[in-house]
């Protein structure tokens, strides 16, 4: 087997385990999944932009785009309030810096975005377990764990 297909069977291999994962993760586990993704598109983006493979940074510029877009709709205004108005506001940002980023070849536009997201990432990561198990059993039985959307 040739590194080509090793790499394609590697890619194959984490996309699963990803999928697992995804599927036994609380809500809270969910978003740090997403952050995570993120915040990987947007470094390999950068690795594309300074090697000069377009097609590549702008795929994975994309995906970032995508993921973080995904944020924003799990945004949970009803329980959220304020905070999760202004994490809107930061995603839509975020996702317009990720685009100009993308036409301009900006590695900075990359960095403040990556900056943002780790910020915010820090925060999530900083939720005492005890919340976060309290968030989980009130939200058992309300809806399927695939519709639940994050309290922010």
């Amino acid at each position: 087997m040739n590194y080509t297909h090793n790499q394609a069977a590697m890619n194959k291999y984490a996309q699963v385990g990803n999928q697992s994962t995804a599927a036994f993760a609380n809500p809270h586990r969910l978003i740090q999944m997403l952050m995570e993704g993120a915040l990987e598109k947007i470094s390999k983006a950068k690795g594309f932009m300074k090697n000069g493979d377009i097609a590549k940074k702008g795929e994975h510029i994309s995906w970032a785009i995508s993921i973080i877009e995904g944020l924003r709709v799990s945004l949970d205004h009803t329980q959220g309030g304020k905070i999760s108005e202004n994490l809107e506001s930061l995603y839509i940002y975020m996702n317009s810096r990720l685009t100009q980023a993308n036409l301009n070849n900006s590695l900075e536009m990359l960095d403040e975005v990556t900056t943002l997201l780790v910020d915010i990432k820090s925060g999530w990561d900083a939720i005492p377990q005890d919340v976060i198990d309290e968030h989980a059993k009130s939200d058992a039985g309300k809806r399927p764990a695939s519709l639940a959307k994050a309290r922010i």
